[in-house]
């Protein structure tokens, strides 16, 4: 993979993505890295300070006018080759919701940004996603795929607990986007997939969570490049095993 775009990287999972992804043998030319408030991601700063290849994009994902000038960014890096992979890792979670508890706004926002912002953001991109596939073999980051973060709390059959209304609904909308997506970008060679990283200790899976930030990037940088026309449409977790919707 020559590029990679991966969103929400001012902290947690997403930060985690942009080091490990520096940090291989033969890093991406182009890794374009989202954040709303540069000035509060010191650390990606740092990273971008020292690696070329990093680039940082301020954006607020809901803002749905801003799209065309963050394409425009990356098409004026990779050009021709167009855009290989886009990681929708952006999302945000509320508390644990049961159903007396839960309020209209919470659905409404969480739905936003977790399942309506990937679906737009990854329109926006697809004629640089196309561009990266025409003439290509074979599905996999290669060529172009699509990797929405997801959570096995969306996963309906594996639902025993309840409650998590707002982020379990839109993780489960999100899965059937993959699905569509993986459908639809198929006959173009771009592969679609949506991945759980796990229970993380990061802000939004707090200090109880058993996997260290490391261990779940590291697993799904490994699995990137694994992917196949087999995995297109599927529910992954971070180490490759297939998830039930």
């Amino acid at each position: 993979m020559r590029s990679i775009l991966i969103t929400g990287c001012n902290r947690g999972l997403g930060l985690g993505l942009v080091q490990h992804l520096t940090q291989l043998p033969n890093p991406p030319e182009n890794i374009f890295a989202t954040c709303r408030d540069v000035s509060k991601a010191k650390a990606l700063q740092e990273i971008s300070r020292t690696k070329n290849n990093v680039h940082i994009i301020e954006v607020d994902l809901t803002d749905f006018n801003s799209y065309d000038r963050v394409v425009n960014e990356v098409n004026a890096k990779v050009g021709n080759e167009g855009l290989n992979v886009l990681f929708n890792n952006a999302g945000m979670a509320t508390k644990f919701t049961r159903l007396g508890m839960v309020k209209m706004e919470q659905l409404t926002e969480t739905y936003l940004v977790n399942t309506v912002v990937p679906i737009m953001f990854t329109k926006a991109f697809l004629p640089l996603l196309k561009k990266a596939a025409d003439g290509k073999k074979g599905m996999g980051i290669h060529r172009a795929a699509v990797i929405n973060m997801s959570s096995i709390i969306g996963s309906i059959a594996e639902n025993s607990m309840g409650g998590f209304y707002p982020y379990r609904c839109s993780k489960t909308a999100l899965n059937a986007a993959t699905k569509s997506m993986s459908i639809d970008l198929e006959d173009d060679g771009i592969l679609v997939a949506c991945m759980h990283p796990g229970w993380v200790k990061t802000d939004m899976g707090g200090t109880s969570a058993p996997l260290d930030i490391d261990k779940s990037v590291g697993d799904m940088i490994k699995l990137l490049p694994t992917l196949t026309e087999k995995h297109n449409g599927c529910f992954l977790q971070h180490d490759g095993k297939i998830l039930p919707w």
